[in-house]
C-alpha cells in the first residue's frame, strides 16, 4: 500500500482537527476545575461530572499535554496557546500543593476535588507523569524551579521503582517478577525530559531501559514481547507470566523507534519494528478487527475477564507505531497496518454527538461504557496520538 499525498493530507486534517476542535476543547470545557485547579477526569458521555475525585496521573498528563502543545512549533500561532499555558500553570500549582505526601515526598494516586489525599500506590508512575509536566512548563516559562522539580520527580520515579521504600510488597519473595512497564515508561519520560530540560542522564537511562527490554522481555525464539518475566527474564508458566498486553508492547515499540529516529540508529529502529511485527500478529483481532486487550502466550485462556475488550489507548499507540514505522522504513506493510487500525479506531471510538471518544468497547466494537474519563482515561493517549501523528505527517 502507498499513501498518496491526498491521503496524507486527509489524515493530517483528521488528526489536527480532532486535537484542536474536539478532544482538547472537550477537556478544557468540561474537565478544567476553575475553582480548585487541576482537572476532573471522571466525566460522563456529555462531559458531566460523575465523580469529583481527581486522578494524580491525569493531573500530570494533562499538564504535560498543554505544555507540549504550547511548545509545539506547529501550534506557535494558535489563538488558544496562552490559555493552554495559563491552565497548565494552574494545574501545576495544584500538583505542587496537593499531590505530594509531605511525610515521605512521594506522590498520591488519588485526591479529592480540593486536593485532600485519598490513596497512594506501590508504584511511582504519578512521579513520572509529574516529571514530564514540570519539564514542559519549565521549557515554556524558562522557570528553573520547575526544571528542578522535573528532575527531582524523575529521580524519585526511578529510585522508587528500583528499590521501593515504605510500601508493602504486592507479592512475597517466592516468585520474584519484573514488568515491562518501568523500563518502557522510563524511556519515554527520559526522552521528554531530554527535550524539555536537557536532562543529562537521559541517554543513560534510555540505553539501560532498552537493554532491559531487549535482554529480558524480547523473546525471538517465540516471536513475542513479554509483559511480566522472572528476575532474569525467565518465562513463567503461570497466568501472570503467560499474559501478554499487545498494546503495551506496541507503545514501547514506538518509543524505541522514536529513539532510533532521534539518534539515526537503524538497529534501534529495527528493534522497535520487530516488536511491532510480533505483537501486531498476536494482538490484532482477525474476526472483528481492533486490538485485543490481553492474549495468552500460547493461546491458552488468560485470567482477566476483560481480555477480549477493545480499550482506547492500545489503538492510539498502534496508530502512532504503525505510522512511525512507515515513516522510518517506507515499508508498505506498515501503511497497510496503519490504515487498518486508523480506520477501525475512527469507526468505533469517537462520539460524533457529544465529542471526545469512548474508552471501552466490546470485542465487536459496541460501546461497553459511555464514560469519557475516570482515574485512568483522561486527556492523554488520544491527544498525544493526534499530535504525534500530525507531526509525523508534517515531516513526511
Amino acid at each position: 500500500m502507498i499513501y498518496t499525498d491526498e491521503r496524507k493530507n486527509e489524515l493530517r486534517s483528521v488528526y489536527r482537527d480532532g486535537l484542536l476542535n474536539d478532544v482538547v476543547p472537550f477537556w478544557m470545557k468540561h474537565g478544567v476545575d476553575r475553582e480548585f485547579g487541576g482537572v476532573s477526569s471522571a466525566l460522563d458521555r456529555d462531559g458531566g461530572i460523575l465523580d469529583t475525585d481527581k486522578s494524580v496521573w491525569v493531573q500530570g498528563r494533562f499538564t504535560w499535554l498543554l505544555g507540549e502543545m504550547y511548545n509545539c512549533p506547529l501550534l506557535k500561532d494558535h489563538s488558544e496557546r496562552e490559555n493552554w499555558l495559563a491552565v497548565a500553570e494552574k494545574n501545576l500549582q495544584f500538583i505542587k500543593q496537593h499531590c505530594f505526601d509531605p511525610e515521605d515526598g512521594r506522590m498520591w494516586f488519588q485526591v479529592t476535588r480540593d486536593g485532600r489525599p485519598l490513596r497512594k500506590r506501590r508504584y511511582a508512575f504519578s512521579e513520572s507523569f509529574a516529571a514530564i509536566a514540570f519539564g514542559e512548563i519549565a521549557k515554556a516559562t524558562r522557570n528553573e524551579s520547575h526544571a528542578n522539580s522535573a528532575q527531582a520527580c524523575f529521580q524519585r520515579f526511578v529510585e522508587h521503582s528500583l528499590n521501593p521504600q515504605g510500601v508493602q510488597p504486592k507479592f512475597t519473595d517466592t516468585r520474584p517478577t519484573q514488568a515491562i512497564g518501568f523500563p518502557m515508561i522510563t524511556i519515554n519520560t527520559a526522552q521528554e525530559l531530554r527535550g524539555s530540560i536537557g536532562l543529562e542522564s537521559a541517554n543513560e537511562w534510555i540505553d539501560r531501559s532498552i537493554d532491559t527490554i531487549r535482554t529480558h522481555f524480547v523473546k525471538p525464539d517465540i516471536k513475542c514481547v513479554m509483559e511480566t518475566v522472572g528476575t532474569y527474564g525467565e518465562v513463567l508458566d503461570h497466568f501472570d507470566g503467560r499474559t501478554l498486553n499487545p498494546g503495551h508492547a506496541v507503545e514501547g515499540a514506538w518509543f524505541i523507534m522514536a529513539e532510533g529516529k532521534h539518534r539515526g540508529d537503524n538497529e534501534m529502529v529495527q528493534l522497535g519494528c520487530q516488536i511491532l511485527d510480533w505483537m501486531w500478529e498476536r494482538g490484532w483481532d482477525q474476526d472483528f478487527g481492533g486490538l485485543l486487550y490481553f492474549v495468552g502466550i500460547d493461546r491458552r485462556p488468560v485470567q482477566e475477564y476483560w481480555h477480549d475488550m477493545k480499550f482506547w489507548w492500545p489503538h492510539n499507540e498502534a496508530v502512532i507505531a504503525t505510522l512511525l514505522a512507515w515513516q522510518l522504513t517506507g515499508d508498505a506493510k506498515y501503511a497497510e497496518w496503519h490504515s487498518q487500525v486508523h480506520d477501525w479506531t475512527y469507526r468505533h471510538f469517537p462520539d460524533a454527538e457529544y465529542g471526545e471518544w469512548y474508552g471501552y468497547l466490546h470485542r465487536d466494537g459496541r460501546v461497553s461504557s459511555p464514560v469519557k474519563g475516570n482515574l485512568w482515561k483522561g486527556p492523554f493517549h488520544i491527544p498525544r496520538m493526534q499530535l504525534k501523528c500530525w507531526e509525523i505527517l508534517d515531516e513526511r
